[in-house]
């Protein structure tokens, strides 16, 4: 536990006067019927179509509160089973979950994915077979039991990534990489930096594929609300080209900040279910990554933190960025979790502490 510090020059210092704004955010009208129109994704699979009555299908469940993904995923599963098809989750989460299979099937459970709510069983492991070698020599990984099945359905979230812009970012193609890549997979890109993001996770995923039964993908873009806005179908040879088309629609519907500069930035929540990074740089414009510039906007000049989402389980990954921080942060840090990440993603800036104040208004007061 930290000490109880009060800074004699903060205790004095005036707030300034705060009102209530309504910050309006890039349009899109949110999907009506996710059922219906998952299904009728999964109706366009060339392979899904014609697997024979039951062959095992695989499908991914990643480590981020995707508030639409559930519903994805129990649609998907209602059409395998109507097809005599025996669908199985499998988590697709690198090292997340504390990097342990008990960890990560109780990551899927506070995120709504359980074999009760998803009528269907959860096969975790952190064992990796090994499918071919990228031109780095890199060796490409990929997760036994979802190896092992007839298909694999791969399905998650388009949108913008923390650090590295890019034509493929967070999408399709990173979970077939990253995620089904476990432990490993997520450590060989990452301590790759830009390299590994930009050449070493497409042509992993390209060989991945090429080896594996990896059938079909589903891509979600979502609107500023976290409403699912788009659902698009892909064939495996096409994860890429939708993925890069998906892209572009999520960044123009990403949520921003309305200021070009800001003094002092007040983040009420961090948590890894929001973002990998904790808070997402493009809103924040904090990405503080060595040899990497900041988002030229919002420039923010100092950064105050004042909890971490009961979801990420004290894995307060992205405080690094913070300026000043409160006790009841740092107390509630799980320092394994954190350095864990941290060291997995090559991040180590992002779990530093920053000075730790009393309470909220002292934090505030000292930005």
């Amino acid at each position: 536990t930290f000490p109880v510090i009060r800074l004699p020059m903060a205790e004095n210092e005036p707030l300034p006067p705060v009102a209530r704004v309504r910050l309006r955010h890039p349009e899109a009208a949110a999907i009506a019927d996710i059922e219906s129109t998952t299904r009728n994704r999964l109706d366009q699979s060339k392979r899904l179509t014609t697997l024979a009555a039951g062959a095992r299908v695989a499908i991914t469940c990643g480590s981020r509160g995707i508030k639409s993904k559930p519903a994805v995923v129990r649609a998907s599963v209602q059409w395998l089973k109507e097809r005599g098809l025996e669908p199985f989750i499998v988590p697709a989460m690198g090292s997340h979950g504390g990097g342990t299979a008990e960890g990560q099937v109780g990551l899927l459970a506070e995120l709504g994915y359980t074999e009760e709510t998803m009528c269907c069983p959860i096969k975790a492991t952190m064992e990796v077979v090994e499918r071919g070698t990228t031109s780095h020599g890199g060796t490409v990984s990929f997760d036994r039991n979802a190896a092992e099945a007839d298909a694999v359905l791969v399905i998650n979230r388009v949108k913008q990534h923390t650090s590295f812009p890019r034509d493929i970012e967070s999408g399709i193609v990173k979970m077939v990489s990253i995620g089904l890549g476990k432990a490993e997979g997520a450590r060989l890109v990452h301590r790759l930096g830009p390299i590994g993001y930009a050449d070493v996770l497409p042509e992993w995923a390209r060989i991945a594929i090429d080896n594996t039964p990896v059938a079909y993908g589903i891509g979600i873009v979502e609107n500023a609300h976290h409403e699912a806005a788009v659902i698009e179908g892909a064939e495996p040879e096409d994860f890429h080209t939708v993925d890069a088309g998906l892209l572009v629609q999520a960044k123009r519907l990403l949520s921003k900040l309305p200021l070009g500069q800001i003094d002092v930035l007040v983040v009420e929540m961090l948590g890894k279910n929001i973002s990998g990074s904790g808070m997402d740089p493009a809103v924040s414009g904090r990405a503080d990554i060595r040899g990497k510039d900041n988002p030229a906007e919002p420039f923010v000049h100092k950064l105050v933190l004042l909890g971490v989402t009961p979801e990420s389980h004290g894995n307060g990954l992205g405080v690094g960025v913070a300026d000043f921080t409160t006790k009841a942060v740092a107390d509630g840090l799980d320092l394994y979790a954190m350095y864990l990440n941290a060291t997995t993603a090559t991040s180590i800036e992002k779990v530093r502490i920053p000075p730790v104040l009393a309470d909220d208004e002292q934090a505030i007061r000292a930005a």
